[in-house]
């Protein structure tokens, strides 16, 4: 008779595309969540939280790959027949609170969201398939004015967490004056909206790439198509060297201010309603910026942004960080985009047959940790708590009331809930917590009402780099009355954090 097999153990292991978070990631994140919050609620945003997951008929067309409607999200099929899908991003499910509460909410309604969005992608170094977004968005004003104070908020956010002026630009541009030049070009017809829509995918994805293909590359894929290091061939607009003259004179448009800018794009859209109707609502932009002190070191007007999703009607934006990193092979490049957005008045109508406009951004607060990481500005090994060590296992009373008192007073404290026998393990686990100061208090210590205070960082300190004398006259461990724990504790935090 055959031995049964023991059962097989699954692997400890993130599914690939994911990771799992420990405490100083949760820690910075939530402070940074915390800075753009205030920055939002500043503004008059109040906070939305929505499910995690839609139908798919929600999200309908508008994902982030606009030639597979059906892919790139996580999704799977109830018993009913109906398809359900993790939100892949903010916006859809915003839309579908406007139509589903559109006679509860005021109007404007300005909200802000955070939490995790989910992409089924072929993931890849830096690229998950579970990140975070911090959104905030107004639906119900067609005033360029909201589009002008997104732009303001998400200058204001930047500096909020650390990123100061000289290291970002916040880069603006008009869906309509694009559609304008595709129209001067010839690739979008007014009267027939659909003509033209596949090239016209094309055009917008080549413009997107320009920063990372550069001009040559934009052009190729204007025309029949190029062909990358790899030997694999991407298909081209198939434009004209005419047409693609005209698309590639917008790209090469922005000049020294934002009115010279818009001028010049004037000229290139000439001969088209909804080009001119895009470049006056860049300088009304520009503006009202201006009037608040905005100038273009901070937000610029850039024909270059034009955003990948499909779903942006009018003004959009992006955030860009202008300070270099070294990448994984140590050449300098510049970090680039942390945050995009921009106005997409059809979203809401499919839902209500209504046209509703709206405006708003999303911050990739993945990337903004990631660029404070690189200049240095976060990262340090985050503080521990006060460990209350334990002498004698009958006494654990006497330490949870020290812990007791030391959290009353709003230290972060706790006692070794290990096996005490070694005290050196419970020095061990101190430091493994980068906890700045051990209670100690044995039989003897507590018969006289005394303790005594080790502190941790200073001797770490002494031992590096003090000699004998130095370490004599520092004592990193001395004894102080029970009565004073609190406060001796208190300053040695206090002098550690200054």
């Amino acid at each position: 008779m055959a031995k049964d097999k023991k059962p097989r153990r699954p692997k400890a292991e993130t599914p690939k595309g994911f990771r799992d978070y420990f405490g100083a990631d949760v820690t910075e994140r939530k402070q940074m969540l915390d800075a753009i919050a205030d920055v939002y609620h500043r503004y008059g945003f109040d906070p939305l939280e929505t499910s995690a997951v839609e139908t798919l008929e929600a999200l309908g067309k508008y994902l982030p790959d606009v030639d597979r409607p059906n892919a790139g999200v996580f999704a799977w099929q109830e018993e009913d027949g109906d398809w359900l899908a993790l939100r892949y991003d903010m916006t859809a499910p915003l839309a579908r609170v406007a139509a589903q509460f559109r006679n509860d909410l005021p109007t404007p309604y300005r909200r802000y969201t955070m939490g995790p969005v989910w992409r089924n992608e072929k993931p890849g170094p830096g690229r998950f398939r579970q990140f975070y977004q911090c959104d905030a968005d107004t639906v119900g004003s067609g005033s360029v004015a909201s589009d002008a104070e997104i732009c303001a908020m998400l200058s204001d956010t930047l500096e909020a967490v650390g990123i100061p002026r000289g290291d970002y630009i916040v880069r603006v541009n008009n869906r309509k004056v694009l559609n304008g030049v595709m129209e001067v070009a010839g690739v979008l017809d007014p009267s027939d909206p659909d003509r033209f829509a596949h090239e016209r995918g094309i055009v917008l994805r080549a413009i997107d790439k320009l920063d990372r293909l550069g001009e040559a590359g934009v052009r190729a894929l204007l025309g029949a198509g190029r062909k990358d290091e790899s030997g694999d061939f991407t298909d081209g607009a198939n434009l004209s060297d005419a047409q693609a003259g005209v698309v590639m004179g917008f790209l090469a448009a922005k000049r020294d201010s934002g009115a010279e800018t818009c001028a010049r794009l004037e000229e290139l859209v000439e001969g088209s309603a909804i080009g001119a109707e895009g470049v006056r609502e860049l300088e009304t932009i520009a503006a009202l910026l201006a009037a608040q002190g905005y100038g273009p070191e901070r937000i610029e007007i850039d024909p270059s942004v034009v955003r990948g999703l499909g779903y942006y009607t009018g003004p959009v934006f992006e955030a860009e960080l202008t300070f270099e990193i070294l990448d994984e092979k140590g050449r300098p490049r510049q970090f680039g985009s942390v945050a995009g957005g921009g106005r997409y008045d059809d979203l809401v109508k499919r839902f209500t047959g209504q046209a509703v406009p709206a405006t708003g951004v999303s911050i990739g607060v993945d990337r903004l940790l990631a660029a404070l990481r690189a200049k240095g500005r976060i990262g340090a090994a985050p503080q521990g708590p006060v460990v209350v060590t334990v002498m004698d296992r009958d006494r654990m009373a006497d330490y949870q009331s020290m812990v007791g008192e030391l959290r009353s007073a709003g230290i972060r404290a706790e006692v070794y809930l290990g096996n005490p026998k070694n005290f050196g393990n419970q020095l061990k686990y101190a430091d493994k917590r980068n906890s700045p100061v051990a209670v100690i208090q044995g039989s003897d210590e507590a018969a006289r009402g005394v303790v005594q205070i080790k502190d941790l960082f200073l001797g770490a300190k002494i031992a590096q780099s003090a000699s004998h004398e130095e370490w004599k006259s520092q004592p990193a461990q001395f004894e102080v009355a029970r009565a004073d724990l609190v406060a001796e504790v208190r300053r040695i935090i206090d002098r550690a954090e200054g």
